[in-house]
């Protein structure tokens, strides 16, 4: 292609623009702490991309300059060239992520296959009576996307020492990172804890290690996949 040099630094130029505008408005504390949503969709939808626009005619430009001027094309049409190329790479790069989410997603595409799980255990704090009933538990996994019950094992049910322990499970329907798990026992607090894995859960054969609640209790879990132990 003729003009690749203006057409590539047009493109690097955007990157670049689009980036350092976002770590500005970072630096400058822009943004209202009331709306985030609000702020960060301005930063991402005007300010960034009217950054990208800027660094892509200075890329095309300072391009331009280092083959001394010397172009069969105008800077217009070399930053037009470089907005199309521009538009190519983020439409594939949509792509394969796309192709990406769905080939290793099976189990939230397929209503009919089942959900990976979260299993978890709950150690109580010292003190706290071992409740005597499934019934009086409810288990909810909040995310993002949708909130779904849990299921109580009380053959499993046990103590560590003076800590009763608790145990469960929960199906990971949605791909998400914002997991919480809200665990309710009649005549005690009500109790929640941030679940730390990764959109995709992949499985794992053993329990991650307990992690400390503000009262006192702590929590591991782990994710169950179908036909995995």
């Amino acid at each position: 292609m003729k003009n690749s040099l203006q057409v590539a630094g047009g493109v690097v130029g955007a990157v670049i623009g689009f980036v350092a505008t976002l770590l500005l408005l970072e630096l400058l504390g822009f943004g209202n702490p009331a709306d985030p949503i609000m702020s960060g969709m301005l930063a991402l939808l005007v300010f960034a991309p009217c950054g990208a626009i800027t660094g892509l005619l200075l890329g095309t430009a300072l391009a331009r300059r280092l083959r001394g001027g010397e172009s069969s094309d105008g800077l217009f049409r070399s930053s037009m060239k470089a907005s199309a190329v521009l538009i190519g790479l983020c439409a594939a790069a949509g792509a394969s992520y796309y192709v990406y989410a769905v080939t290793t997603a099976t189990p939230w595409l397929n209503p009919n296959a089942p959900n990976p799980l979260l299993v978890f255990e709950v150690r109580l704090p010292a003190g706290t009576s071992l409740p005597g009933s499934a019934r009086d538990i409810t288990a909810e996994l909040q995310t993002d996307l949708n909130t779904m019950p849990g299921e109580i094992q009380p053959d499993q049910f046990r103590r560590d020492g003076e800590r009763p322990v608790i145990a469960g499970y929960v199906e990971l329907a949605f791909r998400t990172s914002h997991r919480q798990l809200e665990i309710k026992i009649k005549g005690q607090p009500d109790r929640l804890y941030l679940i730390g894995l990764s959109a995709k859960a992949p499985h794992a054969s053993e329990f991650g290690p307990w992690q400390a609640n503000a009262d006192g209790s702590e929590i591991r879990y782990r994710a169950r996949w179908p036909g995995l132990s």
